[in-house]
């Protein structure tokens, strides 16, 4: 008996312990709730760690660049213009390091356990400081990332507005600005069946006034770019999903964001962030070259770009690289979100890019493209759950700036050499030819072919050289 008893006592001191956690970890919405005193944080958040400076590539210095020179020229612009560095605010502040198979591993010192104004703010200032010690201008955001979900949208909006005051604060007197911002559509359980193709037409409102008050502040804070990520826009199945009204839906959507964006006087271009799946079985802008039939289809070609993401491309079956030359071809390469994937894994791991050769070829396509401007390079990418230090967050971000500087340094080798181009024009001279031309210029019909190909008679194949072209690469690594 005294065992059972003792067994009970120990059942509910823990049972108390966990209502006492979970009250802590909740105070999503009353600004004059217990969690939500002033941001009463002193000091420096990032104490000890320097302003990054660049170092060259025999730095043993973790904390220093060793390829990205942000002054530095190359192919007549700096280092700093082509990337246009940002970093993700959803991953560097609100990554816990939790996954389906356990629970969170990172405890900045900062956090308070709330996700109360307050503490937004204190994040917001950690942001900043973290930023100007990176030595990057830009940063991204979704809403409910920087400012904490309230009981209705007034309140949502308005613990958005506070939040955005103070980040509005920050940047005086420096140049930080976001490169885009974003809604967040596919956390809440209202957005389970999609935002703007919810069967749902009161969340279709919904997300609407959200896309409305994000698009508001982002042109408030000056940014850039507002990015369309549409992580629950597809379906699961077809057998209970009408797919036609719903990608007719999406596009009205975008037709009514298009439309105020005008009427507030933001500038910035709309991006479309291609996914193939996850969350949903299938998304609706599975790739690029799915994204762009939409956007022709509907008549938005002219309206929206696209933000290639890296670990997203590889979920669709493509590299990086034939997603930004799909994007790039078709006059809608807007940004990347430079990250990667485990070819091992599957999902969608967000990993930092170290690849050098992966980073070249991206590097390529965006010297092609004469730079990506006024998008960037968005590290949408995280720490690893095993990495928990607060340094860590530096070493990741200098890793994969250094990664896609290095990518360009290579780059712009490749391309100074020629012989890679050389080989590539070579290839393809028999196209230089009067038939070549005619058939370029639309004026090659079936019968004219018909007639040369029985003068040619049997066509010799040259070979391609794929070997050639992969050892010319690798020479610039």
């Amino acid at each position: 008996m005294k065992k059972v008893c003792f067994f009970m006592i120990l059942v509910c001191l823990n049972a108390a312990s966990f209502l006492v956690s979970a009250d802590s970890q909740t105070c999503p919405a009353d600004l004059g709730g217990k969690c939500s005193g002033s941001d009463d944080w002193q000091g420096e958040f990032f104490p000890g760690i320097p302003q990054i400076k660049y170092e060259g590539p025999s730095s043993k210095n973790p904390l220093a660049y060793r390829w990205y020179n942000a002054e530095e020229e190359i192919l007549g612009k700096k280092m700093k213009d082509w990337f246009r560095f940002s970093v993700a605010f959803w991953h560097t502040f609100r990554g816990t390091g939790g996954d389906p198979f356990g629970a969170a591993t990172k405890y900045w010192p900062w956090e308070d356990g709330t996700n109360s104004v307050s503490m937004a703010k204190r994040r917001m200032r950690a942001n900043f400081e973290f930023l100007k010690k990176l030595g990057v201008d830009w940063w991204c955001f979704h809403d409910r990332d920087i400012a904490p979900d309230g009981n209705t949208l007034e309140e949502s909006n308005k613990n958005l507005d506070e939040v955005i005051e103070l980040a509005k604060e920050l940047q005086k007197g420096s140049k930080i600005r976001p490169l885009w911002g974003t809604a967040q559509l596919f956390l809440h359980p209202r957005y389970m069946h999609g935002g703007a193709t919810s069967s749902e037409v009161g969340v279709y409102a919904y997300a609407a006034a959200q896309v409305k008050k994000a698009m508001e502040v982002t042109h408030y804070l000056g940014g850039e770019n507002y990015v369309f990520w549409g992580g629950r826009e597809g379906y699961q199945t077809l057998l209970n999903t009408d797919m036609e009204r719903e990608l007719d839906h999406m596009a009205r959507f975008f037709e009514a964001a298009v439309a105020y964006k005008k009427k507030i006087g933001f500038n910035g271009t709309l991006l479309i962030e291609p996914k193939p799946q996850e969350p949903t079985k299938h998304q609706y802008d599975w790739d690029a070259a799915t994204a762009a039939n939409f956007l022709r289809k509907y008549g938005l070609i002219n309206e929206f770009k696209l933000n290639i993401e890296c670990n997203h491309a590889t979920l669709s079956g493509h590299t990086c690289h034939h997603e930004l030359e799909t994007a790039r071809i078709n006059g809608l390469l807007g940004n990347i979100d430079a990250n990667t994937g485990d070819a091992q894994t599957g999902w969608d791991t967000d990993q930092f890019l170290t690849d050098v050769g992966e980073a070249t070829m991206v590097m390529m396509s965006v010297i092609k493209n004469g730079g990506i401007a006024p998008g960037g390079f968005n590290f949408d990418a995280k720490l690893r759950r095993e990495s928990t230090d607060v340094e860590d967050l530096f070493i990741a971000h200098i890793s994969g700036m250094d990664t896609v500087a290095r990518g360009l340094r290579n780059a712009a080798k490749i391309l100074e050499d020629g012989r890679l181009s050389e080989l590539v024009g070579k290839r393809y001279s028999s196209w230089n030819s009067e038939l070549g031309k005619q058939i370029e210029e639309g004026k090659a019909d079936f019968e004219y072919l018909e007639k040369k190909a029985k003068e040619f008679g049997e066509p010799k194949v040259p070979s391609a050289k794929q070997e050639l072209a992969e050892m010319i690469f690798q020479s610039a690594m």
